[in-house]
């Protein structure tokens, strides 16, 4: 086996189910789990619709490249929405639809991670675990920049020395935040491609929360509206990484892109290509008409806002815990450590959270997560209002 497979710690979500796993709830409480990120919302009916009418591809093999279709609608997407100029992103060359951005996370670094020169893969620090078991199953050293309060959860990437950016071959980025929800401004993305010219780093930007935010005038800056600020119409050294999951409430579609730097997605691609994991032709074609589709994402979003404001007015008052710039969670501030309070909530209320440590590491003696829970609202408005309500009740009794 690869001993590399020994680095990996468990998933948070194996970690909360031991923490749990003796804990008997009360019976009298129905269970509302806000420990797993996933969209419970409905998906577009239009999409299984054209996903039913295109069965007939399942006779046919797909290519890893995808469906001239698609990538002309994600070229079409994210010129409109990130603010790049027309011609700049070639369907061709700048543009790869993958089945999901934890697949194409993980299989990024192993593509494009050179073991011979080693170093490191920095990532925010409470992160996405692909990023870190990514990180070491190419070989690479995993580093964890902070996210606390005290820097609006964004990293102090003024912290960092030139010594660690030269060692430096791959920068994750997660703007929405997760599980921080805190966006990275234009002026810090643009400093970071800067960054990564000087130091020959590559940006691989998860953006897959970027279409759920709040102000509905004013949508968050990505890697690719940086690099149309710059005038980088190349893209060097620029990835980024969305989803239909989270934007469109598709989580089982399994269908995302990667978009950049067309050297870097040309042996991005031919990775795939022996990877075998190309998007079924089905599958594609109901791509197509979610991202060519902007009336159900802004219906999304209003549902999470209406969640956000009910649930932020229950919890305000009881828990150290603020609206965040975007995405669907709540990084909430607890009295006690993480995972007793995570315990006693599911003993007593029946409400399932995530322990802020679970989802981060300790470096130098801080964890970010400590004393910190995750909540996901990805219940309908009764349940997380319900849910809200059980734990206002459960911290205002101790």
């Amino acid at each position: 086996m690869n001993p590399s497979l020994n680095l990996l710690q468990p998933y948070p979500f194996e970690k909360l189910r031991r923490l749990l796993s003796d804990v008997q709830p009360p019976a009298d409480k129905t269970h509302i789990a806000l420990s797993i990120g996933e969209p419970k919302h409905s998906s577009p009916s239009f999409v299984a619709e054209t996903l039913s009418a295109n069965l007939a591809h399942l006779s046919s093999y797909p290519t890893t490249l995808g469906i001239a279709a698609l990538r002309e609608a994600i070229t079409r997407w994210c010129a409109g929405r990130f603010r790049v100029p027309s011609g700049w992103l070639d369907p061709a060359r700048h543009v790869l639809p993958v089945s999901g951005t934890r697949e194409a996370l993980f299989s990024f670094v192993q593509a494009v991670f050179d073991r011979e020169r080693g170093g490191l893969v920095m990532s925010p620090n409470p992160f996405y675990q692909i990023y870190e078991g990514a990180a070491l199953l190419a070989g690479a050293t995993p580093h964890y920049l902070p996210c606390l309060a005290q820097n609006n959860f964004i990293p102090d990437f003024d912290a960092v020395t030139p010594d660690t950016w030269q060692r430096t071959q791959i920068l994750f980025l997660c703007s929405p935040g997760n599980p921080t929800g805190a966006l990275l401004p234009l002026d810090t993305l643009n400093k970071l491609i800067h960054l990564a010219d000087e130091h020959d780093f590559v940006i691989a930007a998860d953006e897959c929360y970027s279409e759920l935010y709040f102000d509905e005038q004013n949508p968050p800056a990505g890697l690719l509206t940086a690099c149309a600020e710059l005038g980088r119409h190349d893209f060097k050294r620029c990835v980024v990484f969305h989803s239909l999951s989270k934007r469109s409430n598709l989580p089982g579609l399994r269908s995302g892109f990667v978009a950049g730097d067309a050297e870097i997605l040309k042996a991005f691609l031919l990775y795939r290509t022996y990877h075998g994991c190309a998007l079924p032709v089905q599958t594609q074609h109901a791509s197509v008409a979610a991202w060519n589709d902007e009336v159900h994402v802004r219906a999304n979003r209003s549902l999470y806002r209406e969640k956000f404001d009910a649930v932020l007015e229950i919890l305000a008052p009881a828990l150290d815990v603020r609206r965040p710039d975007g995405g669907f969670y709540l990084w909430a501030g607890t009295s006690m450590n993480e995972q007793a309070f995570t315990r006693d909530l599911f003993a007593q209320q029946h409400v399932t959270v995530i322990p802020g440590t679970y989802l981060s590491r300790e470096v130098d003696d801080v964890n970010p997560g400590s004393n910190r829970i995750r909540m996901a609202l990805v219940a309908p408005l009764a349940e997380c209002v319900e849910a809200a309500e059980r734990i206002r009740t459960f911290v205002e009794s101790r």
